[in-house]
């Protein structure tokens, strides 16, 4: 019996690990996931144009202050590679940014991370994946949010997959903000798209890529915008 209830124990221990309390959480002025598109349609040179250019934007001097001007002076930030529905997406460790030798400490290892996914775009179950990623990861914030790009829709689903609405209520329900960075290099109505179905929550935006060439330029203005927490809604950049 005393074995029974001690395996019972160890499996509650597995399933519901002990959360952080809120005097171990580190106050960060901003959580944020970027979530990298690697499904077919993204062929290896432009899986790269993707990690350089948001190594660019965190190399950048303006990223840099932009941090520096926030309450705390710092960011938590955390990378998610996803592609096919039914495949987890490959996750980093998370950042703490809180100058400019740990930007370009992060840049670095991001301009080389490994692409371990492909498949089909399951935008939804990246983005639930990613949400799941703010759990327990030892920071504390009044904004988080997922910063997803790509260049493509959701794939049509199967019956057991998370849809990209489901996604979206996720994360009203737990005040998370979804933003998008659509590559419009084979779809030309890709950002109306991301920005009806995929953005939302509070200041959530979409910015346009409209070639893979472009993406650094628009990352660096995503990423200023959100560090900064300009008060626009809903909008497209």
């Amino acid at each position: 019996m005393k074995l029974f209830v001690s395996l019972l124990f160890s499996l509650a221990t597995f399933v519901f690990p002990p959360a952080a309390s809120a005097q171990q959480a580190r106050e960060v002025d901003l959580q944020l996931v970027l979530a990298i598109d690697a499904s077919a349609s993204v062929d290896p040179q432009e899986y790269q144009l993707q990690l350089d250019g948001i190594a660019a934007a965190f190399r950048d001097d303006r990223v840099h202050d932009a941090i520096s001007a926030g309450k705390n002076g710092s960011i938590a930030v955390a990378i998610i590679v996803w592609a096919e529905s039914g495949t987890p997406g490959d996750e980093s460790a998370w950042y703490l940014v809180d100058g400019v030798v740990s930007a370009n400490a992060f840049a670095k290892r991001i301009s080389t991370w490994p692409r371990q996914v492909n498949g089909g775009t399951g935008i939804g179950a990246g983005l639930v994946q990613a949400m799941r990623m703010f759990d327990r990861n030892g920071y504390s914030s009044v904004r988080r949010t997922v910063d997803v790009s790509g260049d493509g829709r959701e794939t049509p689903p199967r019956d057991y997959v998370v849809l990209v609405e489901n996604a979206r209520g996720m994360a009203l329900s737990r005040g998370i903000t979804i933003n998008g960075l659509a590559i419009e290099n084979e779809d030309e109505d890709l950002s109306a798209y991301y920005l009806e179905k995929v953005a939302t929550g509070p200041k959530s935006f979409v910015v346009r890529a409209g070639r893979y060439e472009d993406f650094a330029q628009a990352m660096l203005r995503k990423l200023l915008r959100e560090i900064e927490d300009l008060p626009l809604s809903a909008s497209l950049e």
